[in-house]
């Protein structure tokens, strides 16, 4: 599933396009994704002009003049394609309607964004604008790890007396918003922290050396376009590269790149956790090499 990289990519891609524009046709072309599409979606998108686009954790929101945001997210095989328009320095054609192309905006300017996703998880609802901290998927998100509410004390409290696994804690959506399996297995290797340490045992020195692991390796991945592992396309099509630069994630068996231990795979919550028990020990000595 696309991560917090993911979509920040997808969401620069479709800012130029899409900003400042008015959607001037909405094509609904079933009733629903995971869930039912709102009532009158097409009409209520139709003559709108887009103000913002901003993400939030996992999900893209458009700001619309109307008083609401059109909120999106990519599910598991979930692509928004730009054609008919120029994004970086990428000219698309205008695309002719897939099989799975379930929602098509005609944009001012000659751009059109399709939502097309095959398994058909991802999601779209339109909420009030001045509401948005109210709906079901936004409410009691934790804070973006890349804003400044997301620091090491942040993370010191919301740890402490949690027996679970730093791991899947950084997985909860309500501890950190936007985290996923792929950049928490990055991360706490840079941290040199084992996925299965209890998070109540890290300790304020191993979280200021995770909090800046984790905005790095989240940065470094925007940069890169994301990870292109199965479905994702970036908003031109293109495919991320940040999957060329994993360290663990998906490497088992393979030398550690740090010390040259054999990568290791484990299973955490239905979820495979990659890590490098060598220099990520257990026991949380960050122990140099």
């Amino acid at each position: 599933m696309p991560e917090l990289p993911e979509v920040e990519t997808v969401r620069r891609g479709l800012e130029p396009v899409l900003v400042g524009r008015r959607i001037l046709r909405a094509e609904i072309r079933r009733p629903d994704l995971r869930w039912p599409f709102p009532s009158r979606m097409g009409a209520r998108l139709e003559g709108a002009r887009v103000d913002a686009l901003r993400r939030r954790s996992k999900y893209l929101l458009a700001d619309l003049d109307t008083g609401e945001t059109l909120i999106a997210h990519l599910g598991m095989s979930g692509r928004m394609l730009v054609s008919g328009g120029t994004v970086g320095a990428f000219h698309h054609p205008l695309a002719a309607a897939l099989p799975h192309d379930h929602v098509i905006l005609d944009i001012e300017g000659g751009a059109r964004i399709t939502f097309n996703d095959a398994r058909r998880f991802g999601a779209m609802d339109l909420w009030p604008t001045a509401e948005l901290g109210a709906h079901r998927l936004l409410a009691g998100l934790g804070p973006e790890p890349l804003g400044n509410g997301f620091h090491a004390d942040y993370l010191a409290a919301r740890l402490r007396g949690r027996p679970g696994p730093v791991k899947a804690l950084l997985l909860d959506q309500r501890l950190v918003a936007g985290l996923g399996n792929i950049y928490v297995c990055e991360a706490l290797w840079r941290a040199r922290l084992s996925p299965e340490r209890p998070g109540r045992d890290v300790t304020g020195t191993e979280l200021e050396a995770l909090v800046p692991a984790i905005r790095a390796v989240l940065e470094e991945a925007i940069t890169a376009g994301g990870s292109s592992l199965r479905d994702y396309r970036r908003a031109d099509g293109e495919l991320g590269y940040f999957q060329h630069a994993f360290a663990v994630y998906g490497r088992e068996g393979a030398p550690c790149p740090r010390c040259g231990g054999a990568i290791a795979r484990l299973v955490q919550s239905g979820r495979s956790s990659f890590h490098c028990p060598a220099c990520q020990g257990a026991s949380g000595a960050n122990t140099k090499s």
